[in-house]
């Protein structure tokens, strides 16, 4: 029996080539493997206040990036977390066994705080509990993560532990499931800081979704440093991203891509590394373009998804109901 994997993210706005390298690239490599469910999870973004029109197309061009990227429909189960019930139902049941002190500590509570003073809602302080619902929910084995994300997957696996210790077995511990290659890939205008969709400098970020001569401009004015040595080292920020960048598009090695771009000068890497993004997605942006013009395609896939994921989920969540004595 294929062990089964559960990942999701947010509709909050295009996919970037971040989000490509260090995560929907590597869930493609795992669709013969695994029995994965990868889900829109549109619930997550109402903790930020959204212009409904404007939510719900980026939630459909966002299902249209995963299948571009190759998530095949018919290998994953990709759906909108929001047209399967079981998420809420079960978030409401684990905040009731998860205490308060758990959520304080969590990190991104505080940082989202800081983001949207204007807007602290008890939704973005529970959110972490949904988090875990939606992994739970479906009794996944494995979580793609990233570095970043491993606070949440540990309160996913404390609350399965927990619960599981009072009912006996119920939910499945899940365990992380972390990329190789492109894991970690940074921001162009400030080397320092995680690639981010919500970077206030747009020059920061590579959208996969981008025109051409907008990501070589983007790659053009990249940070880098002053020494013009293309070299793979501590305190060469910008560089170090840029080769884990090209290695990661190309399948070149470190070592050799800095014996071919070495004493080129900065000016020629950056165009290397910025065409060479520029044709890992073409087709991408192809594909992307034929599913946007095709809607009813693209409801017959989240239909079909949704439908698989309540089947799944609707009998789990009649055995946690079960457990913790709710009338058939």
């Amino acid at each position: 029996m294929k062990k089964r994997i559960f990942s999701g993210m947010q509709p909050s706005g295009c996919m970037t080539l971040g989000n490509y390298l260090g995560a929907i690239k590597n869930w493609a490599t795992l669709q013969d493997e695994y029995d994965c469910f990868y889900c829109i999870v549109d619930l997550h973004a109402l903790t930020v206040r959204q212009n409904p029109e404007e939510f719900r197309e980026r939630a459909l061009s966002l299902l249209a990036q995963y299948i571009a990227c190759g998530l095949d429909s018919d290998k994953n189960t990709l759906f909108f977390q929001s047209h399967v019930s079981g998420h809420a139902e079960l978030s409401w049941i684990l905040n009731c066994f998860t205490y308060m002190g758990e959520l304080q500590r969590m990190t991104q509570f505080k940082d989202k705080s800081q983001k949207h003073a204007d807007n602290i809602n008890a939704g973005l302080f529970t959110y972490p509990v949904l988090m875990a619902a939606d992994i739970l929910l479906y009794n996944a084995d494995l979580v793609p993560i990233g570095a970043d994300q491993k606070q949440h997957l540990e309160l996913s696996r404390d609350i399965a532990i927990r619960f599981n210790k009072i009912f006996g077995d119920t939910f499945t511990v899940p365990e992380g499931y972390f990329g190789k290659v492109g894991t970690r890939i940074m921001s162009l205008a400030d080397p320092t800081k995680k690639m981010s969709k919500s970077d206030e400098n747009p020059k920061g970020f590579i959208s996969i979704i981008d025109e051409p001569d907008k990501i070589m401009k983007k790659f053009k004015s990249a940070v880098t440093d002053s020494e013009n040595i293309v070299e793979f080292r501590e305190g060469k920020d910008g560089i170090n991203n840029l080769l884990n960048i090209y290695c990661a598009v190309t399948g070149t090695s470190i070592e050799d891509a800095v014996n071919q771009f070495r004493d080129g000068g900065y000016g020629k890497f950056k165009m290397a590394v910025g065409e060479a993004v520029v044709e890992t997605l073409r087709p991408i942006q192809e594909k992307y373009r034929q599913l946007m013009n095709d809607r009813e395609a693209l409801e017959s896939i989240y239909r079909k998804g949704a439908e698989a994921a309540r089947l799944v989920a609707e009998q789990n969540l009649r055995t946690v109901y079960d457990k913790v004595g709710l009338v058939k």
